[in-house]
């Protein structure tokens, strides 16, 4: 799960200020994605719905899944998941929050997903699987790089011969450009509510916040999730050290290229 850029992550916080005649909230600092989507699951489809970016990821996810199983690591509230399980394929999932995972559960066709609760850096499940994919940036919500590389080591042993990985991130060069700028991104607007994240990056832990502002029924929260960043570079050398290597990188899930003038990548791995 997450509240990503261009998946909403993905990824934590709980909320720390209101507005009215409320008592504000003590601030926390961020808190575990598994914590923070136990928090804020009955909320996070009706605030962080991807119906724009939803089906393009589906369609480019189907291009790539071959004949064998599909694993999402990250599975939340079943965004990606469920659709995926529409098409026909064996969908299986790992998801840190029991409340996410009771969501998915709960909605039509969830009982077709497998879901194995769990952290998703050890990628606790058994079998192999023709295609496995992090989205909405959920991956970097992985608490240190060590996390990451186990989770790229152990997502290598359980790929198949031809099966492809997935994954999606900002670009932390876009990153630095849009905080320096200071004007925050709108990521969701409606008659009901808006949603305003700003991102702070630290480069001494090569980490970012987003801080997310939500607003409605007269009310504004404020979650705050923690990201690491890596460079394209640096990706591709630690998916080197788990036995993978780049496929192909796109510049967005409807499929543009990658180029210069990215600000995202969908970045696709196969086993060396």
């Amino acid at each position: 799960m997450t509240i990503h850029h261009n998946r909403p992550a993905p990824s934590a916080g709980t909320p720390a200020g209101t507005t009215g005649n409320e008592k504000e909230r003590p601030d926390r600092t961020a808190a575990p994605a598994g914590r923070y989507a136990d928090e804020h699951a009955a909320d996070y489809d009706r605030w962080f719905a991807k119906p724009g970016v939803t089906p393009a990821t589906v369609d480019t996810l189907v291009k790539l899944a071959g004949e064998g199983r599909v694993l999402e690591l990250g599975v939340g509230t079943g965004r990606v998941a469920l659709p995926l399980a529409r098409r026909g394929f064996d969908v299986h999932g790992v998801e840190a929050s029991e409340a996410m995972a009771a969501r998915l559960r709960a909605k039509p066709g969830g009982g077709d997903v497998q879901v194995t609760l769990g952290d998703f850096a050890e990628v606790p499940v058994e079998g192999m699987f023709s295609l496995i994919l992090v989205v909405g940036g959920t991956l970097f919500e992985l608490e240190s790089r060590e996390d990451l590389q186990r989770c790229l080591t152990a997502v290598a042993d359980h790929l198949e011969p031809a099966g492809a990985f997935v994954l999606d991130a900002h670009l932390p060069e876009a990153l630095a450009v849009a905080a320096a700028s200071g004007v925050p991104e709108v990521v969701s607007e409606t008659d009901e509510h808006l949603i305003l994240c700003h991102r702070r990056i630290d480069p001494s832990t090569a980490t970012y916040q987003s801080h997310y502002l939500v607003h409605e029924a007269d009310r504004t929260h404020h979650l705050r999730v923690r990201f690491h960043y890596a460079s394209t570079g640096e990706l591709d050398l630690m998916a080197e050290r788990a036995g993978l290597r780049l496929r192909t990188r796109l510049g967005s899930w409807a499929g543009g290229p990658f180029t210069r003038d990215s600000a995202y990548h969908v970045s696709v791995y196969e086993r060396r």
